[in-house]
């Protein structure tokens, strides 16, 4: 069975080949992102694997579908970058890897919060530079301050957890509440009360109709002054120019993001070398309460591993027709 996989780096090859040698696939590795030009680098193929920033639209679908590819597996979550109803009219099945480490993320997002928290990379930088003064780096204490967790699926449940940990009082939003985080005393509230009340709000929940842009001018509005807000989830949770007029207002007190609502253009390449034309992430940049990290919670060797285990199972599975555990089907 012949795989071509897009958007690749170092590291992925390194994985896929080493989680490769149980099944012994010919696997082809590229660079580039798909797209309905690229589409053709997957000729003689029997399946392609992309990851979270490749455009697979109707015309993408198309493409691959002329060139007899059957399956499309995502090295990845989450699946929004795909038109399911194109690749079921096509007849191409998509597979993806749900879960690989949920705890890379979690543990990220905490990093993130006490990174904001307690400036560690300011003073890591200034320390570099022989400045050893404490001015304008205090923090807060996190125990006792109000975690509002948005999202409490397997990643957000351990988020939650991870905060009550460190003695924060957690208060969570989800459709479907956890009976387990119930009963280990964390409240579910409505969305505005959670606004209203957090300190620090955590986003964990997909990105659907109902949740983009379920952070705008409107909601930040509810939050109390000075919040904290993260999100290493979606990056169309949040409306970017919102926040940063939250943060010129001094409404938001603290930002961190690992996902951006326009990263296919900027994160998983080296531009330091370029001209970014991006002008909202370059605002966000000069922020001094800003943290930016690009889509890297999930990068753990734990999390590659299972990513990679995952991918290569669901190929094995279609190739020998059996049940696909893990396919997205459209609702």
């Amino acid at each position: 069975m012949k795989v071509t996989f897009f958007s690749t780096k170092a590291y992925d090859k390194e994985f896929m080949n080493k989680s490769n040698a149980a099944y012994h696939f010919e696997l082809f590795f590229f660079e580039t992102a798909l797209n309905p030009e690229t589409a053709k680098l997957a000729e003689g193929s029997d399946a392609i694997c992309i990851f979270v920033n490749d455009n697979v639209s109707k015309q993408t679908i198309n493409a691959l579908s002329k060139l007899h590819i059957k399956l499309i597996a995502l090295r990845c979550a989450g699946f929004n970058n795909v038109d399911l109803k194109a690749a079921k009219e096509a007849g191409i099945k998509i597979v993806r890897v749900p879960a690989y480490s949920p705890y890379a993320v979690a543990e990220h997002t905490l990093a993130m919060i006490l990174t904001l928290n307690r400036k560690t990379h300011t003073a890591y930088n200034r320390i570099r530079n022989g400045n050893f003064s404490l001015e304008r780096l205090m923090g807060f204490d996190l125990r006792n301050k109000t975690v509002g967790v948005i999202g409490t699926g397997t990643i957000g449940k351990i988020f939650a957890e991870i905060a009550k940990g460190v003695g924060c009082k957690v208060i969570a939003y989800d459709l479907y509440p956890d009976t387990d985080l119930k009963n280990e005393g964390i409240q579910y509230v409505t969305l505005a009360e959670l606004y209203k009340t957090a300190d620090i709000i955590s986003l964990h929940c997909p990105l659907t109709a109902h949740t983009k842009y379920i952070i705008n001018e409107k909601t930040i509005a509810l939050m109390k002054n000075k919040v904290m807000l993260i999100n290493t989830s979606r990056g169309s949770l949040v409306n970017t120019q919102a926040v940063i007029n939250g943060l010129k207002n001094e409404k938001i007190g603290y930002f961190g993001m690992d996902v951006y609502e326009q990263e296919e253009n900027l994160f998983f390449e080296d531009l330091s070398g370029s001209i970014i034309k991006d002008d909202m992430i370059s605002r966000l940049m000069t922020f001094p309460n800003v943290l930016i990290t690009a889509h890297q919670a999930f990068f753990t060797e734990e999390a590659i591993t299972n990513i990679a285990d995952t991918t290569l199972k669901n190929l094995s599975d279609f190739k020998n027709q059996q049940l696909l555990e893990n396919e997205v089907l459209l609702n």
